[in-house]
């Protein structure tokens, strides 16, 4: 068993990349997934288009479980396989369909005005129904993804050009994606009509790049330019490289009020990112400045209070909370009590041995001069199931701290989520199960005080903090898009 698979930490449905105009499309697609690595570690995938000296246009594609160094482990692959100018690629996370190869994205098809290529973030909430109507229809899937409805659907759309069938497909399917698709001659990006996840366009070497994160345009030297809008279909081909203006079409169902994931700024991107066009590493800072001044802990002894992260996420939520306290005349000081490894990769889990707690182990280590004795704050993004916190208290117990207080930078975890993160069951949550009562919860994994932040202090924390432009469902169970409680990850195996 994976040991990324075993993690309680939510997972986002997934990392996309596209590119167009450039000799050396694949190695910067092939960069653009290691940037994105964090959206999704299950496998992933790179196709590219060629025309041969008959004109004829061909696929190449090349897909795997596993990292992206996994996976495209020999230059050889990228230089031979995957030839020619335009590509994109997908890193997957499952939330609808499971692990099996037939999943792993990009998805290619050819029907009768070409080739498609499709890479999606995000969860379609009528893609049972849909499936359902299509396989009626006659249409048979290879595949138990919700991306491979948006194939058949443009297939089968009776529009007269391939952008108005993309169209058409776009404007009956429901609920979260930011999608890159790849044609004969065009890479096309589309997001849905509330803009429920991240997608930005830049530009390197003449050329125009699509990413899930601007982290990924950072790695490849390309700039930003900006983001893809909520209901936008961005059109790039041969015209739009030379006269440099963009083409747009626009979802008929766009919402007036967007509803961007909060979960990507408190825990998905990564802290170097853009992101909805905020700088990331500034809400988190944020965010962990306003859990102080809600949640503070107070010294005992007059001695400063070490303050540490969960890496990687919560790094920069702890520096925020750790100068918060420093304002508030709090002796605190900014410490590394946890070390991370980085290099596990596809270990496997020896049989007999306690799955979560190994992982902890092998994911962290105490630096036990740092905490002995010590009065400590731990700070987190999240708590999910509870069951990784509880082994990582654990682990800090063994290095004999005095106190652990826990922060956590979001309100309690409620609720499913339908768009696109891999939330469990709602009976699974552990603030569901303790009805979101920090005592009981602090009891369960053990530490000697648990605060969440507030709703209210989460909403305080992120831009435009006005103008209800988020999606809180996980937190609130206000689900701003139609969702089907009927429906399981699996069941189209």
């Amino acid at each position: 068993m994976r040991l990324d698979l075993i993690s309680e930490k939510p997972k986002s449905n997934c990392g996309v990349f596209g590119i167009f105009g450039s000799e050396s499309a694949s190695t910067f697609t092939y960069y653009g997934l290691l940037a994105l690595q964090h959206r999704g570690q299950e496998a992933c995938g790179i196709t590219t288009s060629q025309k041969l000296e008959d004109g004829k246009i061909i696929f190449h594609s090349v897909k795997g479980r596993g990292l992206v160094s996994e996976v495209f482990h020999d230059d050889k692959i990228l230089n031979s396989a995957l030839p020619e100018k335009s590509a994109i690629g997908h890193n997957r996370y499952s939330t609808t369909g499971s692990d099996i190869v037939e999943n792993i994205q990009p998805f290619n098809v050819k029907y009768r005005m070409g080739n498609l290529s499709i890479s999606h973030n995000g969860n379609l909430t009528n893609a049972k129904k849909l499936r359902e109507e299509l396989v009626s229809f006659g249409s048979i899937f290879r595949s138990s993804s919700d991306t491979e409805v948006i194939l058949h659907m443009i297939s089968r759309s009776n529009k007269e050009d391939q952008i108005s069938q993309i169209k058409d497909a776009l404007d009956n399917v429901v609920g979260a994606f930011s999608l890159t698709i790849l044609t004969d001659d065009k890479l096309i990006a589309g997001r849905d009509g509330y803009g429920v996840r991240p997608l930005c366009i830049g530009e390197v070497e003449g050329a125009f790049v699509i990413a899930s994160e601007t982290c990924a345009f950072d790695l490849i030297g390309a700039s930003y330019i900006r983001d893809v809008e909520p209901g936008e279909i961005l059109v790039i081909d041969d015209e739009v490289i030379k006269t440099r203006t963009f083409k747009s079409v626009w979802l008929n169902n766009i919402s007036p009020n967007p509803k961007k994931c909060i979960f990507e700024f408190i825990y998905f991107s990564r802290p170097d990112s853009v992101v909805f066009g905020e700088n990331v590493d500034k809400v988190r800072r944020k965010l962990g400045k306003t859990l102080a001044s809600e949640s503070p802990v107070n010294s005992v002894n007059g001695e400063k209070i070490p303050v540490i992260s969960v890496p990687d996420s919560s790094n920069t939520i702890a520096i925020g909370y750790q100068s918060q306290l420093r304002k508030e005349n709090i002796p605190s000081k900014l410490e590394i009590g946890l070390i991370r490894s980085h290099y596990v990769g596809r270990t496997f889990i020896q049989p007999g041995q306690d799955k979560r707690e190994i992982s902890t182990r092998i994911k962290f280590n105490t630096v036990k001069g740092v905490l002995q004795d010590q009065q400590i704050v731990i700070v987190d993004d999240s708590i999910v199931r509870g069951t990784t916190s509880k082994q990582l208290v654990k682990l800090l117990r063994e290095a004999n701290p005095a106190e652990i207080h826990m922060r956590i930078s979001s309100p309690p975890i409620l609720f499913p989520c339908h768009y696109g993160m891999d939330f469990p069951s709602r009976e699974e949550l552990i603030a569901h199960k303790f009805g979101g009562e920090e005592r009981k919860i602090e009891k369960e994994i053990g530490v000697d005080s648990l605060k969440y932040l507030t709703f209210e202090g989460m909403i305080k924390s992120v831009p435009e903090q006005q103008n209800n432009n988020y999606c809180t469902a996980c937190f609130t169970g206000d689900y701003p898009i139609l969702i089907d409680e009927q429906f399981h990850k699996n069941e189209n195996e």
